[in-house]
């Protein structure tokens, strides 16, 4: 399990690279079912793995020109100051045990997975049945210039960076696209960077709460940076709407994958 959870490291990089999100939804599932990481410290563990890897292909997509500088100032300032409070004040308010149902108790770890989920699921949907056709996004480029919600997007991201160790990557992808007509190739570049910012922001903030298995976080991210080159290589290759459907279907995967562990299996 140990070994497979390394290897998927590989896919993690791949599909940040791809779809310029994802990272943190496959991250966190990996460290705690195949690597038997405490989701707590998953969701932290995950900041470092995504951030690094995150901003390592933001910095690439930037060598390209294929960064929109105006989406990463609109949610990144935003998203930092929302993560700070959300690591320092939020997530130390909740309880273990939030309640109990019956014979079943739900902790902060399942609530936490679950939540997780939940905007999976929301999000996958929005992207595959969402009626923008990217052919026209491409050529009309950013249409709707709403400044206000795009720094209420960041605040809302940055509180989903500080509680559940993701970086937004599935958020901030459908808003580049639908709201703000971003064509999909830029919006992944933009997205890996504000992901990176924020994840690393957002590790840095809770460095000194957890003990972390250092030789674990970097070979992680080695071989995460590795997938990253190679899925950024083959983005440029493939067409925007088809990056767009593929990265619906893959959160709907996952949505329903930790759902069903969760709520199904979950000893």
């Amino acid at each position: 399990m140990e070994i497979l959870g390394y290897l998927s490291a590989l896919v993690v990089g791949i599909l940040l690279g791809l779809m310029g999100g994802g990272g943190s939804i496959l991250t966190v599932p990996i460290l705690v079912y195949l690597l038997g990481i405490n989701p707590l410290l998953a969701t932290t563990c995950s900041l470092f793995i995504v951030g690094v890897t995150s901003f390592t292909g933001g910095i690439r997509a930037y060598t390209r020109k294929m960064v929109d500088f105006r989406a990463v100032t609109e949610f990144g300032i935003p998203s930092i100051f929302s993560i700070f409070i959300t690591r320092h004040y939020l997530l130390p308010a909740f309880p273990d045990t939030l309640f109990t149902i019956g014979n079943t108790t739900v902790s902060k770890e399942i609530f936490l997975m679950v939540l997780f989920a939940l905007l999976m699921l929301a999000t996958s949907l929005s992207m595959l049945f969402n009626k923008t056709v990217e052919k026209n996004v491409e050529q009309e480029g950013r249409k709707i210039n709403k400044p206000v919600l795009m720094v209420l997007l960041g605040l809302f991201i940055g509180m989903l960076t500080g509680i559940l160790g993701a970086g937004g990557g599935f958020i901030i992808i459908p808003t580049l696209v639908l709201l703000l007509h971003v064509p999909m190739k830029t919006a992944v570049g933009t997205s890996l960077l504000i992901i990176g910012i924020n994840s690393l922001f957002g590790f840095l903030f809770t460095l000194k709460q957890f003990t972390y298995d250092w030789v674990l976080l970097i070979g992680f991210s080695l071989l995460a940076i590795i997938g990253i080159f190679i899925g950024s290589h083959f983005t440029e290759k493939i067409p925007a709407q088809t990056l767009k459907k593929s990265f619906g279907v893959f959160v709907l995967v996952m949505g329903v994958f930790i759902l069903v562990k969760e709520l199904l299996f979950k000893n």
